[in-house]
């Protein structure tokens, strides 16, 4: 392989089935049968000028900040305006939880109902009229362009319904914006097909790292997710446009980090909990990584999207009468269990109920992402198994030190980027350094077992059916049929 080849990817067309990082339009909303990457040309006889390549990783982190701070911005103003809280300021110290809590239960319900018919009418819409939508991920492995004016308003839809109050996740939509404007600026100025890809990849990572003031954690996202590559020249490049897309943000944002984590100390007992804790994320990852692509997959794209989602968000607004932690991404559910405050009792029912929640948005045919929903649910999976740990063993340790540690380890699984996962805590919360310790036994382990379990052939699902029904099999033509076991021939 040229050393120039700085897309070759081994996970090209593998065979493991897709995550959300493989649908970075969630659930690839035009499934594509998959293709090997396009060859690429003579690294010697194609080559961008190094003054256009400048010109548009300058172009890529700007755009990228500028893409996500609006939407960012966006998200708060639309949040305040239904809920009906902070109504001075787009930015204020008053966050979405507490706001959601001081709306009444009728308020809430209401606008979760309202986000059901924009979700319905707009994504029918979308999928009715527009251009075919194409993921992050097809782009940056063939080519293909991403449709402008389809990829803006299915972004737009995300923001719009994660702002009233959908499970889902608000962090895809920057990264299309991020893309789309980083293509369509590399054509504009003439990069090379390669070249093009590379800033479609930056511009994702760009978007990721603006909206959550995580800059490195946008370029090994890029790295480790979508190119699969160390190259100097595309880390230079890949670092420079998320670190100059999070400064940009910062001009309407701030750069205050996303989650409060107390100065927990790091103790033996909890380095010993993260081992054992990293099998039981493994497997809960990878179950919440296949239900979640099995909902998405058997979502409506025709008029019956706008009854199904009505029908779903309508659900979500009457569990968000009764509990107001419900709605939106998981933040604040996040939040409550780093610091501490989350108890085992609450956090089993927010955990039951949130899995409900977002297989109902999805299976109706809601898009958004699934990175902090699935923290979210890793975080709240942790408290009952961080407070079973300390009545065993008496250990003190606390919970929001459990927290970190296994929703780390839950995230890398679920989204299949241990690396990523790992260095978007420590920029998320800030962690002191000895954290890495423990988060990376747990996502060591969990990841582990998820590549053991994948390889199975089957996913999670298709190993405990058949270890259930260890006689059952599928013949050629798909119906199922008892194995006939050996017979034992008595002496």
């Amino acid at each position: 392989m040229p050393d120039d080849d700085l897309y070759k990817r081994e996970g090209l067309g593998r065979a493991h089935p897709p995550t959300d990082t493989d649908r970075d339009i969630p659930s690839d909303v035009a499934p594509v049968a998959s293709a090997p990457a396009k060859p690429l040309a003579s690294p010697v006889a194609d080559r961008t000028p190094l003054p256009r390549l400048v010109l548009v990783t300058l172009l890529t982190g700007v755009s990228g900040g500028i893409g996500g701070m609006g939407l960012a911005l966006l998200l708060h103003f639309i949040q305040h305006i239904t809920f009906g809280y902070s109504l001075h300021a787009v930015i204020s110290d008053e966050n979405f939880l507490a706001g959601v809590t001081a709306a009444s239960p009728q308020r809430r319900f209401l606008v979760l109902v309202g986000a059901g018919l924009i979700a319905g009418f707009g994504w029918w819409a979308v999928h009715r009229f527009g251009r075919p939508l194409v993921s992050i991920k097809k782009s940056v492995a063939e080519g293909t362009v991403m449709p402008m004016g389809t990829t803006i308003a299915h972004a737009l839809l995300q923001i719009v319904t994660v702002a009233m109050g959908s499970p889902l996740g608000r962090e895809v939509a920057p990264r299309e914006i991020g893309s789309v404007l980083a293509g369509w600026c590399s054509r504009r100025v003439g990069l090379t097909p390669d070249d093009t890809r590379l800033m479609v990849a930056c511009g994702a990572g760009a978007g990721l790292a603006a909206v959550y003031n995580v800059p490195l954690s946008g370029a090994v996202f890029v790295l480790e997710v979508l190119l699969m590559t160390v190259r100097p020249q595309v880390v230079v490049i890949a670092l420079t446009t998320s670190v100059i897309a999070t400064v940009i943000a910062w001009i309407g944002l701030g750069d205050d980090w996303q989650y409060q984590f107390p100065a927990y100390p790091v103790s033996t007992g909890l380095m010993i909990w993260a081992c054992l804790i990293g099998p039981i994320a493994g497997v809960a990852g990878l179950g919440y990584s296949e239900l979640t692509a099995w909902a998405r997959g058997r979502a409506p794209k025709n008029a019956r999207i706008i009854l199904t989602t009505l029908a779903a968000f309508a659900l979500v607004g009457l569990l968000t009468a009764w509990l107001p932690q419900l709605p939106g991404n998981g933040k604040g559910p996040i939040q409550l269990a780093l610091s501490g405050a989350e108890t085992p009792g609450p956090a089993v029912l927010m955990l039951g109920v949130k899995l409900v929640a977002v297989i109902a948005c999805l299976l109706a045919g809601a898009e958004g992402g699934l990175l902090t929903p699935g923290l979210a649910v890793g975080a709240l999976l942790s408290v009952p198994l961080g407070e079973l740990w300390n009545a065993v063993f008496h250990s003190g340790i606390p919970l929001g030190a459990f927290v970190i540690v296994g929703a780390t380890a839950f995230l890398a699984v679920s989204m299949r980027m241990p690396v990523t996962a790992i260095v978007l805590l420590m920029e998320f919360t800030r962690a002191g350094q000895d954290f890495l310790i423990p988060m990376i036994a747990a996502t060591a382990g969990a990841m582990a077992v998820r590549e053991g379990l994948a390889g199975h052939g089957q996913g999670l699902a298709g190993l405990i059916k058949s270890c259930l029904f260890p006689r059952t099999v599928l013949n050629s033509a798909g119906m199922t049929q008892i194995k006939t076991l050996p017979q034992v021939k008595q002496p």
